[in-house]
This record gives C-alpha cells, sequence and structure tokens, in this order.
C-alpha cells in the first residue's frame, strides 16, 4: 500500500481502513515514511476528520507501536492523568503529588510543550539536573517508594505517536479531535493505568475554543478508554485566560511550589485539587468528591504533597534544594514589564497571544530542533477582574538580551484589555464525562 494512495484517499474524503491506519503508523514508528508524506497525512486528516473507527484504530495502532508497561506488580491502584494542554497549565505538577500523598499510585508520562502551549517535561527539566529519560524498571521503582513518576515517553512505548507528535508541532497539525484524542489515549493505555482522569481544556488558549467540540473530544477519549478497559472521565476546565500567573517553564515551577505550600493561585489550587480529587474517587481511596476534597486539603495543609515532589525530585536526579530556594530554579537576566495604558478594570487576559508571547522570548518551540530557555516567560501582575491604575504593571517579561522581546510585547498588549467595568467571574470547570 503507498503512502501516496493513503494520503490522496484521506485528501479526497475518503475513510482509511485498519490496514492504511496500520501503515501509516508503522511509517512513523519505523522512519520508513518520510516526513513530508506524514505530515501530508496529518494535514488531510485535520483537513478531513476521522470517524469513531478510524479514531480507535489509529489509537490501537498506536498504542501497539511500541511496549506496554505492566504496572500489576506495583501495590494500589493506579490512576493516570492527562491534560489537552493550555497556558500556564501546570496542574500534573500538583495534581500527581497531591493524589499519590492520599495512596493513590500515579504514573505519568508527559509530552513537550505542542504550538503556545507548555508542556510538562519542559517545566520539569528547569529544575537542575532532573532527568525524564528513565528505563521502565527505574519507572516502576520510583512508584513503589514515591508513589508518582513524571517521565517522558520512553523510546519503546507509542513510538508513532512520538514522532507524530514531533512533526504536529511545527506543522499547524495540532488542533485536530481525532489527532489529540488517539495522540493522547495512545500513551495512556500504553502506560498501563488501571483508570484515568482527562483534563480537556476549552477556550482561547487550548487546543479547543469551542465548548460543544471540547466535550465532543472529551466524551472521545472516555469511549476509547472505556473500549479498553480503562475506567476513564474527563473534566473540561476554562482556557480563556491563562491559568495562575506564570507562563514559562521555571516561572511554573515556582508557582507549583506555591500552590503546593498552601499558597498560589486560587484558580491553580482549584483545577488541581478538582483533578487529585477525581483521581482519588476512581482510585478507590475516597467514596465521592467531598470525602477526597478533604483529604487533598488535608496532604496540601500538612506538607504531605509537597514533600512527594520533593522525593520525586530527588529520585530522579532533580536539585530538591529548589523547593526551599527558588534562586535555584533559571532565572532570566532581564524583566520589562508593559504597564496599563489607563486606568480601569482588567477586562480580559487572552490566553493565546500570552503563550505566543512566551515561545517568542524562547520558552517554547517554532521548530522541531529548538532549545528551550527555561528561565524566560511571562507573570501576570495583573488579572481578568483586577483594578489597575495607570502606570500600573499589567504584565512582567522574563527575557534575555531582548530575544523576541518586541514581538512579546506586542503581543501581551494584544492579548490584555481594560475597560469600565469588571467582567462576572466565569467557571473554572465547564462540563464532565464520567
Amino acid at each position: 500500500m503507498r503512502a501516496v494512495d493513503i494520503i490522496a484517499h484521506k485528501r479526497d474524503g475518503g475513510a482509511l481502513d485498519r490496514d492504511a491506519i496500520a501503515a501509516f503508523v508503522e511509517g512513523a514508528a519505523r522512519g520508513t515514511w518520510p516526513d513530508y508524506q506524514l505530515a501530508a497525512l496529518l494535514m488531510a486528516i485535520v483537513l478531513r476528520g476521522m470517524d469513531a473507527e478510524e479514531t480507535w484504530a489509529l489509537t490501537e495502532a498506536m498504542r501497539d507501536s511500541g511496549d506496554r508497561v505492566d504496572l500489576s506488580d506495583v501495590a494500589g491502584t493506579t490512576v493516570g492523568k492527562h491534560s489537552t494542554g493550555g497556558v500556564g497549565d501546570k496542574v500534573s505538577i500538583i495534581a500527581a503529588p497531591l493524589a499519590a500523598a492520599c495512596g493513590v499510585v500515579v504514573p505519568k508520562m508527559s509530552g513537550r510543550g505542542l504550538g503556545h502551549t507548555g508542556g510538562t517535561l519542559d517545566k520539569l527539566e528547569s529544575i537542575p539536573g532532573f532527568r525524564i529519560h528513565l528505563d521502565v524498571a527505574e519507572f516502576k521503582a520510583i512508584l513503589r517508594d514515591v508513589g508518582t513518576c513524571i517521565i517522558g515517553q520512553t523510546a519503546s512505548l507509542a513510538p508513532a505517536d512520538k514522532a507524530l507528535y514531533a512533526l504536529r508541532d511545527v506543522t499547524a497539525t495540532t488542533e485536530s479531535l481525532p489527532l489529540v484524542a488517539s495522540s493522547v489515549m495512545s500513551k495512556k493505555l500504553a502506560e498501563g493505568s488501571s483508570a484515568l482522569v482527562l483534563d480537556v481544556k476549552c477556550g482561547d488558549g487550548a487546543l479547543v475554543r469551542e465548548r460543544p467540540v471540547a466535550r465532543r473530544l472529551a466524551q472521545t477519549m472516555v469511549d476509547i478508554g472505556r473500549r479498553a478497559g480503562v475506567r476513564t472521565e474527563a473534566l473540561v476546565t476554562a482556557m480563556d485566560a491563562p491559568l495562575g500567573r506564570a507562563v514559562g517553564n521555571a516561572l511554573e515551577v515556582a508557582e507549583c511550589l506555591d500552590v503546593l505550600e498552601g499558597g498560589g493561585p486560587a484558580d491553580v489550587r482549584d483545577v488541581a485539587a478538582r483533578v487529585a480529587g477525581r483521581m482519588l474517587v476512581l482510585g478507590g481511596v475516597a467514596s465521592g468528591d467531598a470525602a477526597a476534597a478533604e483529604q487533598v486539603a488535608r496532604v496540601l495543609a500538612s506538607g504531605a504533597a509537597r514533600e512527594r515532589l520533593a522525593r520525586m525530585v530527588e529520585r530522579q536526579g532533580g536539585d530538591p534544594r529548589v523547593l526551599d530556594d527558588r534562586s535555584r530554579l533559571p532565572r532570566a537576566p532581564s524583566v520589562q514589564v508593559l504597564p496599563a495604558p489607563h486606568d480601569g478594570f482588567v477586562t480580559a487576559t487572552q490566553a493565546r497571544p500570552i503563550g505566543r508571547a512566551t515561545v517568542a522570548l524562547g520558552a517554547g518551540r517554532a521548530e522541531a530542533g529548538d532549545r528551550i530557555d527555561h528561565a524566560v516567560g511571562v507573570v501576570l501582575q495583573a488579572r481578568v477582574g483586577d483594578r489597575v491604575s495607570r502606570g500600573q504593571p499589567l504584565v512582567e517579561l522574563h527575557h534575555r538580551e531582548g530575544r523576541g522581546l518586541d514581538e512579546a510585547l506586542a503581543l501581551c498588549r494584544q492579548a490584555c484589555a481594560i475597560g469600565g467595568v469588571p467582567p462576572p467571574p466565569g467557571p473554572l470547570l465547564l462540563d464532565e464525562v464520567r
């Protein structure tokens, strides 16, 4: 079956059978399809879509393109967590130790930044020495001892997805429901968890902007999980504005530490606690949402969740001293302030241009081989609903020698709106699929 015939069939609106999808996935995993043909079929899928059977076949093929982790010898209930990606979304770094401190085992294979959205791996790698590349034996050993471990995809786990994920980041093919669903679920099913909580972001800064589409994506992934025998549910959470104040790798890690110490922005705390709570319910250590919320609040207040993160960082080669001394995280040499142009209330801080601003500064990738600058990023000094005076700092841009600063400033100006009346607060939790 020739690659060009498969591409043409999908380009013309045809459904791909299992053999065609298997050829595509094998070509990605083994490198027998060149990047230009992989990218061509990805674009055809973006434009023409996939039905439920195609999406399931793609998920299965990517899951089976490599090894699958067997966690049956790890004591306790294993519950995975995944986010579809957003601006300032650092929830995994908080929710995983929260759930682990409550007695759930949290295996987590994460991704890098995709487009204007950040990646958990890039954030964790801002901790000096932190290792994301572990073999399965070490991954399982840390799960047994600590209760959670966050790593990158091993070379042998869903290798087709790893290749396609990198291509999607640089070919404008990130925003496709079947590609997102199959990418997420192939990794999660290969990861070996017995249950899974998904955080589907919806809004300006998410891969999916419209709530009905986010609901459809959530339902698609929950259906895939059920079909694969994994208890799966999804939360749909708001992503019109960045989550929290910090956007950028080391800046976000510092904000995670603030939350685990009982502080930090309320929206980050709320989403992380909600996600962790559902992980407890699916893991069978809490009888319902109220009991889960009590357990999460208790381990947050006691410092037990922070201690779990410290142990995970140390076991993965990171410098645990960053938890007590934020100055050990990378710091940008320069900070530029964007002031409020006039008095009023912040009526919008659009997530997408803020995310693009951090990429311009060097916190994300414009091309697959770009190096991440872990120190740079954006900190929101005023958020939606805040009253500001003319000249008051709206945004801090942490930059290195002015790289991308003019573009980032323009994007931040575009993102921030000031009006005469504060907007009503919107909900963080938009929908649930159980």
